[in-house]
């Protein structure tokens, strides 16, 4: 299982300058409201913590309006509260200078390109059915389903508040092997776009059981330009692609034991 803890706390740690601004077509008064500047972490999901970003805003936009679900947009493009903050930074990297300029918005909620999300008992929902589906790919689901409620909520309460020890004493149990291989399939997202993601069955060994690296993962996503050189964004940082797919997911693996590549 991960066993190099510096690795799991450094990423944990990650955080990202955002600064919020209420689109000025919702603005009610004569005169926009100050941006609001937050640390946002880069696990963790948008209406995890913006709270205060509603707060702040609720009050300068039309009152028929402040009970409205509130989204985020950047550059024109609504943005999936359902992927991870980092995720979604990744893959607009090319596009973000930081701090990351983010548009809330109150009013004409686009419902063809984003779910709503009411409130944080949808995101809870959400990310344990990734913690789920990760484990059917990994170990048959065999982990999750011997879990008790409370590890559940474990899991869900340390990455609602923030807190590395409290999550990981439950999440090391999902990253233990039973073998040598590692885990039966790699559980991963690699993102070509904002609008689309691929996902396979990818086992971290080859057949005459060598461990596979991100390159063997790339040439079997993309075996008809395998050749061509890609870079994989995740965390902020580009991988070396010999490393092995097996240590990526123990150790970069998101929270929803996902590992989420961008593709630049």
């Amino acid at each position: 299982m991960a066993d190099d803890r510096e690795v799991l706390k450094e990423i944990w740690k990650g955080k990202i300058p955002v600064c919020f601004q209420l689109d000025r077509e919702e603005v009610c008064e004569l005169q926009a409201p100050d941006p609001f500047y937050l640390m946002v972490p880069r696990l963790s999901y948008f209406p995890l913590c913006t709270d205060k970003v509603r707060k702040h805003f609720i009050k300068h936009i039309q009152e028929d309006h402040q009970e409205n679900e509130m989204w985020l947009e950047f550059n024109g493009t609504p943005l999936k509260w359902h992927f991870p903050i980092g995720v979604l930074l990744d893959i607009y990297s090319n596009d973000v200078e930081l701090p990351w300029n983010i548009v809330v918005h109150f009013d004409k909620f686009p419902e063809n390109d984003i779910m709503h999300c009411p409130n944080k008992e949808v995101v809870e929902a959400y990310f344990l059915s990734c913690i789920k589906e990760a484990d059917v790919l990994k170990h048959r689901g065999t982990v999750v389903s011997s879990m008790q409620k409370k590890d559940h909520n474990q899991l869900w309460l340390g990455l609602l508040n923030d807190k590395f020890d409290q999550f990981w004493a439950v999440n090391r149990r999902l990253m233990e092997t039973s073998s040598e291989d590692g885990f039966k399939f790699i559980p991963f997202r690699c993102y070509i776009s904002e609008e689309k993601y691929v996902q396979k069955l990818v086992k971290p060994v080859t057949e005459d059981g060598a461990r596979k690296t991100l390159r063997h993962l790339l040439e079997e996503l993309f075996s008809e330009d395998a050749k061509e050189e890609r870079t994989v964004r995740t965390h902020g940082i580009s991988p070396p692609l010999d490393t092995p797919l097996q240590w990526l997911s123990e150790h970069m693996s998101y929270p929803d034991n996902f590992l989420h590549l961008s593709l630049t």
